[in-house]
């Protein structure tokens, strides 16, 4: 998703013209597309909170059929040490994919905040009037070479307050839509389970 999001952003970025009211137009496009990227690190970041959580108790449950098997073994249960070994091998093999997934995230998640914060400078670049471009050129203060000379263009560039507003209203939305979605299934299984 995140891939198509950045490939609409750089398609922007290529038509970006130099003034006027066509101009206003794509930067316009570009603050939404700037939206949905944000939107989409919101999502990686989740998954990576979701994804350690549920290592975490994979791990306590690991432990706690180790800890099992031991009892077990203490009392010669034969039986219970047979099944806590069957258990002990699932839930190692479980851990290990979640801290494979985990570190596969984490990577994905720092790239993707990378694209995001070069995405935000060429959109402060381009609401200043300046020409964006790749920001390879970002200094060593993450600022970029344009950004420096836009001088006045600050407070263009601050314009953060109504882009995360907007950011939050949108994601105060779609919760909102998620736990409608929520409530409208636990509806119809219940009258599913009621006959109605």
């Amino acid at each position: 998703m995140f891939d198509d999001v950045r490939e609409a952003f750089r398609d922007l970025l290529r038509r970006t013209p130099p003034s006027g009211d066509a101009r206003r137009s794509v930067v316009a496009q570009m603050r939404e597309t700037l939206v949905q990227a944000r939107m989409g690190l919101d999502d990686l970041r989740k998954g990576v909170v979701e994804t350690r959580a549920r290592l975490t108790r994979e791990q306590s449950e690991l432990e706690t059929v180790r800890r099992r098997k031991q009892l077990a073994a203490s009392i010669n249960d034969a039986q219970t040490v047979a099944i806590a070994e069957r258990y002990e091998k699932q839930h190692a093999e479980r851990a290990a994919l979640l801290e494979r997934k985990l570190e596969t995230q984490e990577a994905e998640l720092a790239m993707v905040e990378r694209e995001v914060s070069e995405m935000n400078t060429e959109f402060k670049l381009a609401a200043a009037g300046a020409t964006p471009g790749v920001s390879a050129g970002t200094g060593r203060s993450g600022e970029s070479p344009a950004g420096a000379a836009a001088g006045g263009a600050d407070d263009v560039l601050d314009d953060q307050a109504g882009l995360n507003a907007e950011i939050d209203g949108l994601a105060r939305a779609r919760r909102r839509a998620d736990a409608e979605s929520a409530a409208d299934e636990k509806l119809a299984a219940l009258k599913r389970r009621m006959g109605k």
